[in-house]
């Protein structure tokens, strides 16, 4: 049986925690003038990646 490999763009762009994966924010990089104060503050933190993603993700991070 050949060995699994990590998908090397969603290891670099998804981390597993206890409770799932972890994701990056879109809309946060630039042009960020025009957008409002509550939007930009309601786009901080981490985000969880969507339970119907997840299974894709553990296909793409098998080792995770």
């Amino acid at each position: 049986m050949p060995k699994l490999k990590t998908n090397r763009a969603a290891s670099k762009r998804f981390r597993k925690t206890a409770k799932g994966f972890k994701r990056g924010t879109a809309y946060r990089r630039h042009n960020l003038g025009h957008k409002t104060q509550k939007r930009k503050r309601q786009l901080r933190g981490p985000h969880m990646v969507h339970e119907t993603d997840v299974g894709r993700l553990k296909q793409l991070l098998p080792h995770a």
